[in-house]
């Protein structure tokens, strides 16, 4: 017996392929469409309201006073006002945090990808590291104050810069782990089948090739240090003059707009909006310049 035939002969495939959907068909997708572009507003939303408040209230107070002065004592109006120390010992504590945490970070990465896969010590080194970045940042501020502001009885730009490196640390260490794992092993082989060591191998081929994705990371890692203010309440606190040094309070600009904030001296609260503007101008630099030293991670294995 002959099976029956499913499918019409006498019709091509270009005019199967071509044959309108169902309007129940068609309506779902519209409607999904129309949805999904309403969750994407909804998830814009917050960060496009802010953008937009920051701008409002600090691009008209923005000039070159603001970047280089000092902050004007309360009540006075004839004195220039800025946040020079603030970007000061913001640059400082960053910069600090930064040759703490990043050489550390990506040493122990490239261990735990390349060196002591399935040793004891590498998943060690990775659950601290998944305890590590799941410590509020208030926890480390108090920690630093504890080992540091405590013992040497002053508050200090160094104590602040130990914070945030410990905050920087987890995010630099997961980042390049990441990155490495993305090297594919037919370059770990070749390079060994050319007769390379193991370790001309890792910081010649596999670092090499991971390089913006590291970048990444790092940057992700200063970008959240620049924005923390908890933890620098409890180390470098705050101070309306220059830094002394490294071992003397240092303004912020965090700390500078959580203590503007509830100041009644109208200068002091414009001057406050302007720090915001250029902090949220950093971080959203920093973030999109991650972003771009990640669009392409692989570029370097094709060089």
């Amino acid at each position: 017996m002959q099976s029956p035939n499913l499918i019409d002969d006498s019709k091509s495939g270009s005019e199967i392929l071509t044959q309108p959907l169902p309007l129940g068909r068609v309506l779902f997708n519209r409607i999904m469409t129309v949805l999904a572009f309403l969750f994407l507003a909804l998830a814009l939303l917050p960060l496009l309201a802010v953008l937009f408040e920051v701008l409002r209230r600090g691009l008209p107070n923005l000039s070159l006073e603001a970047f280089t002065a000092l902050p004007a004592p309360p009540g006075i109006t004839d004195q220039p006002n800025g946040f020079g120390n603030a970007i000061q010992g913001t640059l400082l504590m960053v910069g600090i945090a930064s040759l703490l945490s990043v050489p550390v970070g990506i040493m122990a990465a490239v261990y735990i990808s390349e060196f002591g896969r399935g040793t004891w010590l590498a998943a060690w080194i990775r659950f601290a590291t998944n305890i590590l970045s799941g410590v509020p940042s208030i926890v480390m501020g108090v920690f630093a104050y504890a080992v540091i502001v405590y013992t040497s009885k002053t508050f200090s730009a160094f104590a602040g810069s130990v914070a945030l490196a410990v905050l920087m640390l987890p995010i630099v260490v997961r980042a390049t782990e990441e990155a490495l794992k993305l090297v594919p092993d037919s370059l770990r082989q070749a390079a060994v089948a050319l007769g390379a060591t193991q370790f001309q191998t890792t910081t010649q081929v596999v670092v090499a090739t991971a390089l913006p994705g590291i970048v990444t990371g790092v940057l992700l890692a200063v970008a959240r240090a620049a924005g923390e203010t908890a933890p620098l309440l409890f180390t470098a606190l705050f101070t309306d003059q220059w830094t002394d040094g490294l071992f003397s309070p240092t303004a912020s600009l965090s700390v500078l707009i959580f203590n503007f904030y509830n100041d009644p001296d109208p200068n002091r609260t414009e001057l406050l909006w302007t720090a915001s503007l250029l902090l949220v101008g950093l971080v959203l630099f920093t973030s999109v310049l991650s972003r771009v030293a990640a669009r392409n991670p692989m570029a370097a294995s094709r060089r």
